[in-house]
């Protein structure tokens, strides 16, 4: 069979980063970053995240092949900010989001269990 090992959607190669930057040099305040080893989920909640930032005037994400796993997110932002800090601020507000997420979750699954 012609299909890659499952392994490899998830682990990357040694020598490869998990996250790369390509600075636009056509469009002032625009940048890609390859995220390696990630897929939709992860692309369109970064986007929708991005989004969010009144700094940010484009942000999208792609995947170039369905066999390639990486995503490709294209940055665009203000003046006022850069693609990197527009890109760190996202990830660290997910995380928070996700934190207190998993907090009410595991709040929620206590309540649950001390009812049964």
């Amino acid at each position: 069979m012609n299909a890659p090992d499952r392994y490899e959607r998830f682990v990357v190669p040694e020598g490869v980063k998990k996250v790369s930057y390509e600075r636009d040099t056509k469009i002032i305040n625009a940048a890609s970053f390859t995220i390696e080893r990630e897929d939709h989920t992860i692309g369109n909640i970064l986007r929708m995240q991005l989004h969010r930032d009144p700094n940010v005037l484009f942000a999208g994400y792609k995947l170039p092949h369905p066999l390639q796993y990486k995503i490709l997110v294209r940055i665009h932002t203000t003046s006022q900010s850069s693609p990197t800090q527009a890109y760190n601020q996202a990830i660290n507000d997910l995380d928070k989001e996700l934190d207190c997420l998993k907090g009410a979750f595991e709040a929620e699954m206590a309540r649950f269990a001390s009812d049964y």
